[in-house]
């Protein structure tokens, strides 16, 4: 029997080939897997299950265990949400170690208990 696809946005069979601009190009495989395995299992798509396992990449705090997690992380696996996270997340950590690094750079620079001369050159 066939079905008409005319009136159905993405129903044809251009919609699934390699280089269409459906819906499936945007989604990354590891999406396509989760929501694959979201429907067969007879659970909704929206993935809650990270919430349980732990404190979120948006709640923890700067630092190596961060690095870690964020280093560890297959981002093709990961949900357009949890991609949104993970961005933020890398950001907070970047901006954390430029703190560092400034603070290192400013140390390096002055002698303990040297205080920095106004027009930054020596004998300004």
């Amino acid at each position: 029997m066939h079905t008409p696809s005319h009136g159905t946005p993405g129903a044809g069979r251009d919609s699934y080939e390699p280089g269409s601009t459906g819906l499936l190009k945007a989604m990354s495989p590891g999406v396509v897997d989760f929501l694959f395995r979201q429907l067969v299992a007879g659970r909704p798509a929206e993935d809650i299950q990270w919430e349980r396992e732990g404190i979120s990449l948006s709640s923890q705090p700067e630092g190596a265990e961060l690095a870690r997690r964020l280093a560890e992380t297959d981002i093709d696996a990961l949900t357009p949400l949890e991609l949104f996270h993970y961005v933020r997340a890398a950001q907070r950590l970047a901006d954390w170690a430029e703190g560092l690094r400034q603070a290192a750079v400013g140390r390096y620079c002055h002698a303990p208990g040297e205080v920095p001369r106004e027009g930054g050159g020596p004998g300004a």
